[in-house]
């Protein structure tokens, strides 16, 4: 019964230090005051209209959207196939391949983002709209995998194989016996992958280029110079849109399947 309370109270304990920061957050974007205050002092939108209003957080956010969508399609392009060899067919290597496809969320953002610099920015030296998108593109291939795979492992692999008994081709059962079977998979790594995109930063501070830079490295960079409730503002919006996508995932796949 002890046993049972303490852990009851590191739980709450737990919950209050990841949930406080984000209600201290929502609190001050609405604050009066031109620097960031809590408790705040009066009740504005004004913040939450000076951040629509800015120039510089709209064409961010544009950005952020346009690469986050644009690259998680890229992953679903290469996605699809690779999950469906990986959970179909046995061959030597394919633990390994499991693995190489996952090892960007293994490997801490940082690494990651400074390996792709190397290898996007310096050796091939694309330019930064493309080096954006490819490097996103990686960061978003393994939520594809996972997620996809996951789905197709729980596919029944006889309903497949009865389409080919009666006469379709691999190409067409996959089309329409096994793509509308993971609809909902596919759908919901999107929307992971897409959140992940978005909401990255390491790789997109090591990608940025003059002029263009995301929406989260404009925060960091306006936070350098500037320390008004924009930024509560901006982030709440950010917290709403997550919730409402993750909202859409559980909905949809459930988070006990991705994780």
């Amino acid at each position: 019964m002890r046993k049972q309370r303490f852990m009851s109270v590191i739980a709450v304990m737990v919950f209050l230090f990841l949930f406080l920061p984000l209600v201290v957050i929502i609190v001050t974007s609405f604050g009066e005051a031109s620097t960031i205050q809590f408790p705040i002092k009066g009740f504005t939108f004004n913040w939450y209209i000076q951040a629509f209003k800015s120039e510089t957080f709209m064409e961010s956010f544009k950005l952020s959207l346009m690469i986050g969508v644009g690259a998680t399609l890229l992953a679903l392009l290469v996605g699809i196939p690779a999950s469906y060899v990986l959970s179909r067919y046995t061959f030597r290597g394919r633990e390994f391949l499991k693995s190489f496809f996952l090892s960007p969320t293994i490997i801490p953002g940082i690494v990651v983002g400074y390996a792709l610099f190397q290898f996007i920015v310096i050796r091939f030296q694309f330019p930064v709209i493309q080096g954006l998108l490819i490097g996103h593109f990686f960061i978003s291939l393994p939520y594809i995998i996972r997620v996809v795979g996951a789905s197709m492992e729980q596919l029944d692999v006889s309903i497949e194989e009865a389409a080919w008994t009666l006469g379709c081709t691999k190409v067409r059962a996959f089309g329409k016996i096994v793509l509308p079977n993971i609809s909902s998979g596919i759908f919901a790594s999107f929307m992971l992958a897409f959140v992940n995109s978005f909401n990255n930063v390491p790789v997109s501070m090591f990608l940025s280029g003059p002029g263009v830079t995301t929406l989260p490295t404009s925060l960091l960079s306006y936070m350098e110079y500037n320390y008004d409730p924009t930024v509560s503002a901006i982030s709440v919006v950010l917290m709403i849109l997550t919730v409402v996508l993750m909202f859409i995932i559980e909905k949809t796949l459930g988070l006990s399947a991705i994780v």
